[in-house]
């Protein structure tokens, strides 16, 4: 378990920047945005803003902020669109605004209180991305000290589309590598709001890092979960459940010969854990554009996934035939919009998150024996 942020002598782990604002002049409030754990001085804490607590990724980042051994260093804010939820949210000691992340007004709002913000809702809001950082900017110029965001994309963002499930690309991303990371095309899914933060960082008015998860996979298993509070599945596998069982058959996008990088729910929440303990102690952590951050432990084609959903179909009696087939072009237009995007290549290395500390134990065989318990389930 990661420890506090900081024990023993503390200033002398921190860099030039940081040590100057422990003049007696600057106030706690701006100390305690840049050092969360000065709360052992002052008892200030860390106001952080999180959005989609209750879904599969923001619920479980929570959870495992919650089970820290420095938690009262915080001071967490949620947003909770139904109210009999918010209500529930409240008995876990956080606090709770009614609302949506959609809501550009509350989030500038929100966002020009907090001392952090964790976005974990819609990576596609560029609207709510840009509240978010106007918020922070108000931050900024209140206190002089720059906020941190830390974004949730994915790494649909470095997909590569026309593969249609026919080949496996050899293009490999390292969240290391700036400048390769830098040659992303700006047209790809995610891409507008990851650059505009990542522009925000360049001006100076915020501190950005980006959590780019891959295929999540597994059951979360959180307090909020248990109280019924947080969507406890992911997306991506289950809706290829879906489809499969509703055509009888397991499917995939052309010859599923194209890879996606996986992580286990769990796993994610420690590398976000992880990557807070890196933010405050270490002063040369890349950020901005320099700040990408892959979740991503093991790889999988998807006619491997397509496999095992045909395997334990057949051990259902949901069909007689384990091997997968291809989606037609009807087939695509009913499950998935009409998109080949299953049938991507998004390849990648997370040498950076594991810089962090972050080491991913679960592997492609995890993933693949988490598929026939959720056949089950949506078979019912």
């Amino acid at each position: 378990m990661p420890g506090p942020w900081m024990t023993g002598n503390m200033t002398s782990r921190l860099g030039s920047p940081t040590r100057s604002l422990l003049n007696p002049a600057v106030s706690v409030s701006l100390l305690s945005c840049f050092l969360p754990t000065t709360r052992i001085m002052t008892q200030a804490r860390t106001k952080v803003l999180l959005t989609g607590a209750t879904g599969y990724i923001g619920g479980t980042i929570l959870d495992r902020f919650l089970k820290r051994p420095d938690v009262d260093a915080f001071e967490w804010t949620v947003i909770v669109r139904d109210p009999k939820k918010a209500e529930i949210f409240r008995t876990f000691h956080v606090n709770v605004v009614e609302g949506s992340h959609a809501d550009a007004q509350l989030m500038e709002k929100l966002a020009s209180e907090a001392d952090a913000v964790i976005a974990a809702a819609d990576c596609d809001d560029l609207v709510a991305a840009k509240a978010t950082l106007a918020g922070l900017k108000k931050k900024f110029e209140a206190t002089g000290v720059a906020p941190i965001f830390i974004n949730t994309s994915g790494t649909g963002v470095i997909a590569e589309v026309a593969s249609k499930g026919l080949v496996a690309s050899d293009l490999v991303y390292d969240d290391s590598d700036a400048a390769q990371m830098a040659t992303i095309p700006e047209t790809n899914i995610h891409r507008n709001v990851d650059l505009a933060i990542t522009d925000a960082d360049a001006e100076g008015y915020i501190k950005s890092y980006i959590i780019l998860p891959s295929t999540i996979y597994g059951v979360a298993d959180t307090r909020f979960t248990r109280a019924r509070i947080q969507n406890p599945h992911s997306i991506q596998i289950p809706g290829l459940i879906r489809a499969s069982l509703d055509r009888g058959r397991a499917g995939m996008v052309g010859e599923g010969k194209n890879f996606w990088p996986n992580v286990h729910i769990h796993e994610l929440g420690d590398l976000y854990s992880l990557l807070w303990d890196g933010i405050a102690g270490d002063p040369t952590l890349g950020h901005g554009r320099a700040g990408y951050f892959f979740g991503a432990s093991g790889e999988h084609s998807l006619y491997q996934v397509g496999k095992a959903i045909g395997e334990a179909m057949v051990a259902l009696g949901k069909t007689d035939n384990a091997e997968p087939t291809t989606f037609t072009k009807e087939e695509l237009d009913k499950y998935m919009q009409g998109s080949t995007y299953m049938g991507s290549n998004s390849r990648c290395r997370a040498t950076h998150s594991h810089s962090l500390g972050w080491k991913p134990t679960k592997s492609t065989n995890d993933m693949l024996a988490s598929i026939p318990p959720e056949v089950e389930t949506l078979s019912k």
